[in-house]
């Protein structure tokens, strides 16, 4: 047992477990989703994304929802920025914290967000420096780290590059993201080998999809590489627009499950964690996608 040990969990359900919702999701819910993942124990909660309504109608209550959030002390709710009009709106509602993020593959960064991986950087760096004056953090993603929709298996060479550069820009963290949930233990692991080469482990997060069931042992394999946070949605919320078939995020519940397992501290009450997956997946109107909320949930049936 390892009692000693820790890791931390970013929760990115009201973001990037919601945005692909076909029916909006009301703002209520999604503050009551907030809270509810609090109680439960999480203090990094992902709460929206500063983009345009157009592009992802249902983040389009952003600045609402920041301004009616009534956060719990020492608790951190990122939100997504785009560019520079995405950052001064979400800054203008209180955030604090924000995210960027770059595709490690060129064709997945003009489908997403119509420019090269080098302009997407170069669009940050303004970002970054502002929210530097103004005592704001900056996390960085990178999506398509294992592999590509459209150009298939991701160089992890590449990978190191654009997270390194992330880094340089002033990132105090990179989170990599498996995008369509190809990954698997020895594919993320020689990723994690190259991009550790660049920049310190300890600035390095894990996000995986579970698009083939592998997410939970990528996140086992990295946690014994040395990863120390990893982002999860809960239920199992989420998916990707531009990724055909790709599922969602791995499960808050099942990362705390195995840390459990594991003799790692998550500092979050899986019970609860649980009664929260279950009621976000009634208001959507499906079961949890966790493994882990299914059997407990069934377990108290039966008892």
């Amino acid at each position: 047992m390892r009692t000693n040990e820790t890791v931390r969990i970013v929760e990115v359900g009201p973001r990037d477990g919601l945005q692909n919702e076909p029916l909006r999701v009301a703002t209520d819910i999604k503050i009551e989703l907030i809270e509810r993942l609090g109680n439960a124990g999480l203090t990094c909660i992902e709460a929206t994304s500063f983009v345009s309504p157009k592009a992802v109608p249902q983040m389009a209550d952003h600045s609402t929802l920041m301004l009616r959030l009534n956060g719990k002390r020492g608790a951190r709710y990122p939100v997504l920025v785009p560019n520079m009009k995405g950052f001064e709106a979400a800054l203008a509602c209180g955030a604090k914290e924000v995210a960027v993020f770059a595709g490690a593959s060129e064709t997945f960064s003009q489908r997403n967000i119509n420019c090269s991986t080098d302009e997407s950087i170069n669009r940050f760096a303004p970002i970054v420096e502002a929210a530097r004056r103004e005592g704001v953090k900056v996390r960085g993603y990178v999506s398509c780290v294992v592999g590509c929709p459209y150009e298939g298996t991701i160089a992890p060479q590449r990978v190191s590059e654009v997270a390194g550069e992330l880094f340089a820009l002033g990132c105090y963290e990179v989170s990599l993201g498996d995008t369509i949930g190809v990954g698997t233990p020895d594919s993320v692991l020689r990723m994690l080998e190259v991009v550790a080469r660049r920049m310190p482990i300890a600035n390095l997060a894990g996000h995986y999809h579970d698009t083939y069931g592998t997410a939970i042992a990528n996140m086992h394999a990295s946690y014994e590489f040395g990863v120390r946070v990893f982002d999860a949605s809960i239920a199992g919320l989420g998916g990707c627009p531009y990724a055909a078939g790709a599922t969602g995020n791995v499960a808050t519940e099942d990362v705390v499950y195995l840390m459990q397992g594991l003799g790692v501290g998550t500092g979050v009450d899986l019970n609860l964690l649980v009664e929260t997956a279950d009621w976000i997946s009634s208001v959507l109107g499906r079961k949890p996608a966790s493994k882990v909320a299914q059997a407990l949930l069934a377990k108290r049936t039966c008892d």
